[in-house]
C-alpha cells in the first residue's frame, strides 16, 4: 500500500545522448492524465531554463526526449508515466526563463497515424490489435482483453487508435468484457476493465477532498423515428417508432432508410441511436491525494454522501505539485 505521507516525485528526462537527466529540482507544474476517449497518456511539465555543464536545459531536453516520472512513497517506487516530448515552448519574461513541455506515451503515434488495413474472416481480437502494435514498434505488454474470431472487416484511411477501438467494442458486442487500452514503461497492454489486484478505498469523510455526481437529461433522446423516401409531394411516411426511455417525455430524433437497407437494418439503427443517448448522463468525479499508481481503467472503492460501491475511472489527472488526483468513474458492472 502507499503511504502518500512519504510521496515524492523524480522526473528524469533522457538526452539524445543517452544521458538521463534529474531535472525534478528545476520542474514545476508537474502531471499526467489519462482522458476518456484517448489512449495516450499526456505529461506536462514546466523547467527553469538552468544550465547543465554549460547548456541551459532548453537546448538538451527538446521535441523527441524522453521524460519518465518516477513515484516514491517511502517502502516502494516506480516509474508511473513516461512520454515523448512533442510540444516544446519557450517564455522569458524579465529575470524569469522557462519553457513548458508537453509529451505523450508510444500510443499517441496510434492517435495520429492513419492506416487501411483488411482484417481476414477468422482472424482474432489479440492477433489483430497486435499486428498495429507490431507494425508501429509497439511492444505488446500484458493482453487480457477479449479474443474473439472477426468477420471480414476492411478498414480505409482509418486512425489506428480508431481501429483498435472498433476491433474491442466489436469484441465487446459478441459478448467479450469490456477492456483498456494503455501504454507503461515502453510497451502497450490491453487489459479487462478492473482487473487490478490493488483495490484503493476512498472515503468521504476521510480521503475524498471533493466529490462531484452530476445527472443530466438535456441530451437524452428517447424515440428515435424511421422513415422511408419521399413521395411524389416531399412526403415521408414513418416505418417504424423506437421508443426508448420515454418517462422523461418524448425527444425523438429520425432516422432516414437508406434505399439499400431493409427494415430490419434500419430499426437496428435506430436502436443504435437510443444506445448511445438513451440514458440520463452521469458524471461522477472525485479529488483526492494522489496515488500515482492508479490509471485509468482501474477499479477503486467509494464512499459519498450519494453513493457507495465500486467504480472504474474512466479518466484521470494527477497533479504532483499539490499531490492531488481527480477520477472520473464510472459505476463498476
Amino acid at each position: 500500500m502507499i503511504d502518500i505521507r512519504k510521496l515524492t516525485y523524480k522526473l528524469v528526462a533522457i538526452l539524445e545522448d543517452g544521458t538521463q537527466l534529474d531535472i525534478s529540482r528545476a520542474a514545476e507544474d508537474l502531471g499526467w492524465e489519462e482522458g476518456e476517449g484517448e489512449i495516450a497518456m499526456r505529461l506536462s511539465f514546466t523547467v527553469h531554463n538552468a544550465k547543465y555543464q554549460g547548456q541551459p536545459l532548453s537546448q538538451l531536453i527538446k521535441p523527441g526526449c524522453i521524460t519518465a516520472i518516477i513515484a516514491d512513497w517511502g517502502d516502494g517506487t516506480d516509474e508511473v508515466a513516461r512520454g515523448t516530448i512533442v510540444d516544446w515552448d519557450t517564455s522569458n519574461s524579465g529575470s524569469s526563463d522557462t519553457f513548458s513541455v508537453l509529451a505523450y506515451d508510444e500510443l499517441f503515434n496510434l492517435q495520429k497515424s492513419q492506416d487501411n488495413r483488411y482484417i481476414t474472416a477468422g482472424t482474432g481480437t489479440k492477433a489483430a490489435i497486435s499486428a498495429v502494435f507490431s507494425d508501429w514498434g509497439i511492444p505488446l505488454g500484458e493482453y487480457t482483453g477479449p479474443d474473439v474470431a472477426h468477420a471480414k472487416t476492411l478498414y480505409k484511411n482509418e486512425f489506428l487508435a480508431d481501429i483498435i477501438m472498433d476491433l474491442l467494442d466489436t469484441a465487446v458486442k459478441h459478448g467479450a468484457e469490456k477492456y483498456v487500452v494503455r501504454a507503461s514503461k515502453g510497451a502497450a497492454s490491453v487489459l479487462k476493465l478492473g482487473s487490478n489486484e490493488t483495490i484503493y478505498h476512498f472515503d468521504e469523510d476521510t480521503s475524498l477532498t471533493v466529490t462531484k455526481d452530476a445527472i443530466s437529461t438535456q441530451n437524452l433522446i428517447t424515440r428515435v423515428k424511421v422513415v422511408g423516401k419521399e413521395d411524389a409531394e416531399g412526403r415521408q411516411s414513418a416505418e417504424a417508432v423506437i421508443d426508448g426511455r420515454t418517462e422523461f417525455g418524448i425527444r425523438q430524433r429520425i432516422y432516414n432508410r437508406q434505399e439499400d437497407d431493409d427494415l430490419g437494418t434500419a430499426k437496428a439503427e435506430a436502436q443504435k441511436i437510443l444506445d448511445e443517448y438513451g440514458e440520463p448522463e452521469n458524471t461522477i468525479s472525485f479529488q483526492a491525494p494522489d496515488v500515482p499508481t492508479i490509471r485509468k481503467g482501474d477499479k477503486i472503492h467509494a464512499k459519498t454522501r450519494t453513493r457507495e460501491g465500486y467504480f472504474i475511472i474512466k479518466s484521470i489527472q494527477h497533479n504532483a505539485a499539490t499531490a492531488s488526483m481527480t477520477m472520473g468513474v464510472v459505476p463498476a458492472a
